[in-house]
């Protein structure tokens, strides 16, 4: 296949790529310009502060020569990181500015080079400021959950803080069901929000909403800011909440009176987080981590279990695997943190998942459980999951440790740390890496996985939605980048394209959000030049920011649009089929007085905004249409027409039990 297709291919018209140099620092780093000193207490915190590029690498070795560096070692070599040069600010030190400009400088000093803002009475001044920075680029999305979503496909595609910026009232209000998606993924965030002055809030004003109060419950953290001074200090906090330990939304409201009130900002403002930072997870030491290779040792079918918790631990997770040849199975958002196509994975288990990973975990006897949080949607009925398997849970956050399944042993701990010394320890103890054989269990997951391939049936000429998503992934090489809607073409992204890589996969897992694909396919493109990324979404996810096309041909940005269109919400059908005995009750998306014809015509809002666009109707042109849309330059949008009552399988009913799975039938046969 030509390279075309793997990469973006290049364009006539100016691409939106950042041509302003980022500041510094890394945004995680507290770096005071005149000391440059790491303010950072422990090692675990520089290591989650590190992007993947800088963070610390060792090579695969083979089982018999194998040597892991030690944790002190590997300390060392983060602390030997080189230190970037002192911060320039465009301001002298004792001028006054504005608010707004020390908050847009604020920004510069953590690192941020993107901002997804729409500008509103309240927040004019902020917009202002960003205007006179020389290394913050703004993306205008056309709407405020455009914004937050695509500014969360940037957080989760380059593992950078996302940064959204909207009005107060409505413009506020529009950014709460993405904090709540990025609080319930871990996806870290920094939303900031213009308020009215402060004597007029509590009043009623025009476009007053008390944000702060909306938003606490689907935040990590929040703030009001009530003087200038705390500028510094609240954003820096903002942003070492979000990506420290559990990662998470942080929200800054900001008075617009503040925003335009003078002051000279003190930089070397401390962090008042003192209860939080004596509750973070600190590392994991040998007497913990030896019980573990303890029950690794006695087990005869261990199920390594898989989740977004692993996101920033892909490299010590493989070499666990490796050392080990324990099968892996993943959630939804695990996937491509170790690589679907590869012998030991067992692909995507729960309710969508393959009949070989959830066999897996039903016939195990120890499950490693390592950044999960026991979704319902991964366990079914709690009892039966796993009930033959000890389990051991490794998780950063307390809270989810023992909340849905009780643990055998457990750990609170970035995974990180964790797999490190778990495989240093392993290595040390030869004689149970030695004595470590699961051969018969894969033989016998082998046997389930041609027992039970994933699948699917064709009918004549139609395109089968899964036959599309295979045929993406053949062309691409699983080379792309990609997001999704909620729905049926969510799962069979998940279960149809093979993940290479971490934070390839974008997806509202938990939440559940329509309309989340288009927008976080806009945030990955602006995070990640030059690789190609692609919506995969349906007609109902869609059309719920449709807008955001005018954003894509507006910065130029070369997002691929293969809509699976079913004219109908898919997955609520498939429910209707299963178990309403097919009664459709408002599922249905085109128009009742015309529904042989496609409705609406997903091209027309294409072509209004200037973008390439085809529609296939037939499985034989399917390859020549995709391949043209991989080759054309810049966005396109690829209206594939597929048919209603494909249903999503294999499927275990929402609170069953593997015995309940589902593996045949669609909306063609009653139930």
């Amino acid at each position: 296949m030509a390279s075309t297709t793997m990469k973006v291919a290049a364009t006539t018209t100016k691409s939106f790529l950042p041509t302003k140099s980022p500041s510094y620092h890394h945004h995680n780093l507290t770096i005071p310009p005149s000391s440059c000193s790491l303010r950072r207490a422990t090692a675990l915190a520089i290591r989650n502060a590190l992007s993947p590029s800088q963070q610390p690498r060792h090579k695969s070795l083979d089982h018999a020569t194998a040597t892991v560096p030690t944790q002190h070692e590997r300390r060392s070599a983060v602390a030997a990181q080189s230190i970037p040069a002192p911060f320039v600010s465009r301001f002298p030190p004792d001028e006054p500015r504005k608010g707004a400009d020390i908050l847009v400088e604020a920004l510069e000093r953590e690192g941020v080079s993107n901002v997804f803002a729409y500008p509103g009475g309240a927040s004019l001044e902020i917009h202002q400021a960003l205007t006179r920075s020389s290394s913050i680029e703004n993306v205008l999305c056309r709407h405020e959950q455009g914004e937050i979503f695509a500014a969360e496909g940037y957080a989760r595609s380059t593992g950078r803080v996302g940064v959204c910026i909207a009005t107060s009232g409505p413009g506020a209000t529009n950014l709460v069901s993405g904090l709540a998606d990025a609080l319930l993924d871990s996806v870290p965030l920094v939303a900031i929000t213009g308020q009215v002055p402060r004597r007029m809030i509590g009043t009623d004003a025009f476009q007053e909403t008390p944000i702060v109060e909306v938003t606490r419950s689907v935040t990590k953290h929040n703030y009001l800011v009530l003087d200038v001074d705390d500028i510094p200090r609240i954003v820096h906090e903002a942003f070492f909440l979000a990506s420290s330990g559990r990662p998470g939304p942080v929200l800054i409201d900001i008075p617009k009176d503040i925003q335009q009130q003078l002051a000279i900002p003190n930089w070397m403002q401390k962090m008042k987080l003192h209860g939080y930072n004596q509750r973070l997870p600190k590392l994991p030491v040998s007497s913990q981590v030896e019980l573990i290779v303890d029950m690794i040792a006695s087990a005869k079918k261990p199920v390594l279990y898989i989740g977004g918790g692993c996101i920033n631990s892909g490299e010590e997770l493989r070499r666990f695997i490796e050392l080990t040849g324990i099968p892996v199975t993943s959630t939804l958002m695990g996937l491509g943190i170790f690589p679907s196509a590869a012998d030991l994975s067992l692909q995507m288990l729960g309710m969508h998942g393959t009949v070989y990973a959830n066999y897996a975990v039903d016939q195990a006897d120890l499950l490693l459980a390592f950044g999960v949080r026991f979704d319902d949607r991964v366990t079914g009925k709690l009892e039966a999951f796993a009930s033959r398997a000890s389990i051991v849970h490794i998780d950063i956050d307390p809270a989810e440790i023992g909340k849905n399944k009780q643990p055998h042993v457990s750990l609170c701990s970035d995974i990180r740390p964790a797999l490190e010394l778990l495989n240093e320890l392993l290595v040390q103890r030869e004689e149970v890496l030695r004595s470590l054989d699961f051969s018969g269990w894969r033989v016998e997951l082998e046997e389930q996985k041609r027992r039970w391939p994933l699948s699917f049936q064709s009918f004549g000429d139609a395109i089968p939605p899964q036959y599309a998503i295979k045929l993406l992934d053949e062309l691409t090489e699983g080379e792309a980048i990609i997001s999704t809607g909620v729905g049926q073409h969510q799962m069979w992204a998940a279960q149809w394209y093979k993940y290479k890589r971490p934070r390839q996969w974008l997806t509202s897992g938990g939440l559940g959000a329509m309309g989340f694909g288009l927008p976080a396919a806009i945030g990955a493109a602006v995070g990640n030049p030059g690789t190609l990324v692609v919506d995969i979404d349906g007609d109902g996810s869609f059309i719920m920011n449709v807008q955001e096309l005018a954003t894509i041909r507006a910065y130029n940005l070369p997002v691929k649009i293969m809509l699976l269109n079913n004219q109908h919400l898919g997955m609520v059908v498939q429910w209707e089929d299963r178990f309403y005995k097919a009664n459709r009750a408002h599922t249905y998306l085109g128009d009742p007085a015309k529904e042989s014809e496609i409705f609406p015509n997903m091209l027309k809002f294409a072509e209004a905004c200037n973008i390439p666009t085809a529609r296939v109707t037939r499985k034989s042109e399917l390859e020549a249409a995709i391949r043209k849309m991989l080759d054309t330059p810049g966005p396109y949008l690829l209206d594939v027409i597929v048919p209603h009552q494909e249903h999503v399988l294999p499927m275990i009913p929402s609170g069953g039990a593997f015995k309940d799975v589902i593996t045949e039938g669609d909306g063609r046969r009653s139930y």
